[in-house]
């Protein structure tokens, strides 16, 4: 068990993991300095050195078995199979960042490890800018304007204000409801579709399968927010895209497995969908040969709709594990059975 301590992170240990070596010294940084008599350390496979030891006598990264002792606590993003067995009496996991389906899926995670997730650190803000972004071009006209201009043409098109355009978002975690209730304080029509019953102001919230057709038929922007799991994945399949409102528009911001990548190109070039904005991927980065780059009707970007700040994400990581070591309550505990 991690010792008890105080604020300042007396007599623990912290080991930092990322596949970025500039993110994981900013991390151990920002750690460090909000738990300055703490031992925070990098990790970073014994391969990427050759002499380990040495290393984190350098740099601070964690040497593994046989060297200095595990740490209590484990901080980061992406990490390998190793970085626990060199850190086999972990406390809790706190990942970086609020998708945790890559670390569920890792041969190697500890059964009983507590996972906990980022839960907002900086990401709603950016999330509710990006979808706000994709309501506001469809709310006018941008791609028909922009169709028009290279076409020679020269029409106006109706004016509408934001109740002119239905918003559906499936997901109503901690980032899909903000993004929700933001978009309904702006006078969008907003629906939202959640696993089980959530009441949110402004906003109305389905759930359940018998409600699912219901919610996708008004929703002329469907913004996709939902965690993956087993049931979220090719949660928008053909089915799903026939029951939206003809010529609606697709957003994904939260994973690519949630997308039957086919049936999207097939809806797009039936003119089902007037278009889709894709920010997540089934393979990142996505392949140069991918269909998905040159389709007329898909606007890309590079995963970047929320980024981690790493600043506030690290005064959540530490109140999270100041509180741990209160043994008080904490938010963002990962339920491995539901995959989020």
């Amino acid at each position: 068990m991690p010792p008890s301590t105080t604020e300042t992170g007396q007599g623990l240990r912290l080991s930092v993991v990322h596949p970025d070596p500039q993110a994981r010294a900013e991390w151990r940084r920002a750690l460090q300095s909000l738990l300055p008599a703490a031992q925070v350390r990098e990790w970073a496979a014994a391969a990427q050195g050759s002499d380990p030891s040495a290393s984190a006598h350098a740099t601070g990264v964690s040497p593994g078995p046989g060297g200095t002792p595990g740490a209590h606590y484990g901080v980061g993003w992406r990490p390998p199979a190793a970085f626990f067995a060199d850190n086999p009496d972990l406390a809790a996991f706190l990942a970086a960042g609020a998708g945790i389906d890559h670390l569920l899926a890792l041969p190697g995670l500890p059964p009983a490890l507590p996972i906990v997730r980022l839960e907002d650190a900086g990401m709603a803000d950016q999330m509710f800018r990006y979808c706000l972004h994709e309501a506001l071009r469809r709310l006018h006209h941008e791609d028909d304007y922009r169709a028009q201009q290279r076409a020679g043409g020269w029409q106006e098109l109706p004016a509408r204000a934001p109740a002119d355009l239905r918003v559906g978002i499936v997901g109503l975690g901690a980032l899909g409801g903000a993004v929700a209730t933001r978009l309904a304080a702006l006078g969008f029509p907003v629906s939202g579709f959640a696993r089980g019953l959530r009441q949110l102001p402004g906003v109305r919230c389905r759930h359940g399968a018998a409600q699912w057709p219901a919610f996708l038929a008004e929703a002329d922007l469907l913004v996709l927010m939902a965690p993956l799991t087993p049931e979220t994945r090719d949660l928008i399949d053909a089915a799903a895209l026939a029951a939206l409102p003809r010529e609606a528009w697709l957003v994904n911001v939260a994973r690519g497995e949630l997308i039957d990548d086919d049936a999207l190109l097939a809806a797009l070039d039936a003119g089902q969908l007037a278009g889709a904005t894709l920010d997540v991927f089934r393979i990142e980065p996505l392949p140069a040969g991918h269909a998905f780059r040159q389709h007329p009707r898909i606007r890309l970007t590079p995963h970047v709709a929320a980024q981690t700040l790493i600043a506030p994400g690290a005064r959540q990581v530490t109140d999270k594990i100041l509180r741990l070591q209160q043994g008080l309550p904490i938010s963002g505990i990962v339920q491995r059975a539901r995959g989020y």
